[in-house]
């Protein structure tokens, strides 16, 4: 008899992506839905919950058209981080979800910046706690929760509200360190009683029950572990775990992250660290990236001039491709201005040298990193668009001196795949041997 799928379901801005790993991690099958976009007007940007609910039942009737959903033992789910709603006792939502990039918050960062310390990973209108504190000051009667996507989207499918992860709690003023809410939040005009018990992400959190179970086709009492952020899921999908061991996105931006043994803060230029079991998942994102080189090249012209570059063979361009002034990491300077010139007249140099600039910046950012007491990447896992330009990846190397490997997946919903396992193999140890 085959053995039992693990389903990982990742709830981004547009829709919801599902994946379902087998027992060796493999990739049985996946699906994808659509919902409406959120509703934005100037700095607010906001969704209603039912959307993501019915976007999440949508797809796992998808993958049932092709998978045995009673096959399915565990799940989870992975949301975008900083995203955030009011909910009663049952869970219902008592409004509409303030999205990551909603930007009203200045108030509640003024507020955040008083009283938190430097170096936590809450400050900035767009942190999962301003947005907390903004809908804590208009809240209506009858709120109970505050909880993240991730969160109340487990929490449907398993009844039990009032639970959280590591990950997605982290920007709302968890220390994961301490592994509680810290005493500064008692500061801030946000009931201690909304915020949810936060547990490990892979770790049980519940079971589906008859209800949901009537509603999707899973199994009454499937496994539901405690989910991350669609960022983390990105990284886990890669099969990366081990100190030292790194994973690159190569697509609009340009983001590194690395597992370290030691915790990584260092808001001055724009890292924060995530814990993944007893290591810490530290990076940072520069604004340079993919995005430049589409201001230059179609996609077409960009396959074109692949098989034309040299990559052992340096132009020797000084390039620094931002799309636009201002950069984030690795340096943190909102006044930085993109290095473009001179232009060669070719058209396969300036795109090398672009390339060569993207590389570089990626090995400065690992070298700070370094410099904070991060490990020097022992390889490097690639994702995103760019992953599969076999010139870049050759350049990157050659800078680097690390090797790079393809990675497992790269979809986040197979990261959260990888959770559940984890929380169907923590079950099972629980019960002991059948």
């Amino acid at each position: 008899m085959a053995g039992p799928l693990c389903l990982g379901l990742d709830a981004g801005t547009g829709g919801c992506r599902a994946a379902v790993l087998d027992e060796g991690g493999g990739l049985v099958a996946s699906a994808a839905v659509a919902w409406p976009p959120p509703r934005g007007h100037g700095p607010a940007v906001e969704q209603d919950p039912e959307t993501w609910w019915a976007g999440l039942l949508a797809v796992i009737r998808e993958l049932g058209r092709g998978v045995d959903l009673h096959r399915v033992a565990a799940l989870a789910v992975a949301g975008t981080s900083g995203t955030v709603l009011l909910a009663n006792e049952r869970g219902r939502p008592l409004g509409p979800a303030l999205m990551y990039n909603d930007q009203r918050a200045v108030d509640e960062a003024a507020a955040i910046r008083e009283r938190a310390p430097a170096g936590a990973p809450v400050h900035g209108p767009g942190s999962g706690l301003a947005h907390a504190l903004w809908l804590a000051r208009r809240a209506p009667a009858g709120v109970r929760h505050l909880l993240h996507q991730a969160d109340w989207l487990a929490g449907r499918l398993c009844g039990r509200f009032g639970l959280g992860d590591w990950h997605n709690a982290l920007k709302t003023g968890f220390d994961p360190q301490a592994r509680r809410w810290p005493p500064w939040l008692d500061a801030l005009d946000l009931p201690r009683a909304w915020l949810p018990r936060v547990l490990p992400p892979g770790s049980v959190m519940g079971r589906v029950t008859p209800a949901a179970a009537e509603a999707t086709g899973l199994a009454p009492g499937t496994v539901v572990a405690a989910g991350t952020t669609d960022g983390n899921a990105g990284f886990l999908a890669t099969g990366a775990a081990r100190a030292g061991e790194a994973v690159t996105s190569l697509g609009s931006t340009l983001v590194l992250k690395v597992l370290s043994p030691v915790r990584i803060d260092s808001p001055q230029h724009g890292i924060y660290s995530h814990r993944l079991d007893d290591l810490w998942l530290a990076g940072g994102a520069s604004n340079a990236g993919g995005a430049v080189l589409k201001r230059f090249f179609t996609d077409a012209r960009l396959r074109e001039l692949e098989p034309l570059l040299e990559p052992d063979r340096p132009t020797g361009l000084d390039y620094y491709p931002l799309p636009a002034p201002g950069e984030r990491f690795p340096v943190n300077d909102p006044g930085l201005r993109p290095r473009l010139t001179p232009r060669p007249q070719s058209d396969t140099r300036f795109l090398q040298g672009l390339l060569e600039g993207l590389a570089e910046i990626e090995y400065t950012g690992y070298r700070l990193l370094r410099e904070l007491g991060a490990p020097w990447p022992e390889v490097i896992y690639t994702v995103g668009g760019g992953a599969r330009n076999a010139a870049w990846r050759r350049i990157r190397a050659r800078r680097l001196a690390v090797p790079m490997r393809a990675p497992r997946h790269e979809q986040p919903a197979c990261g959260a795949a990888r959770l559940a396992r984890r929380a169907l193999e923590a079950h099972n140890n629980e019960r002991g041997p059948s």
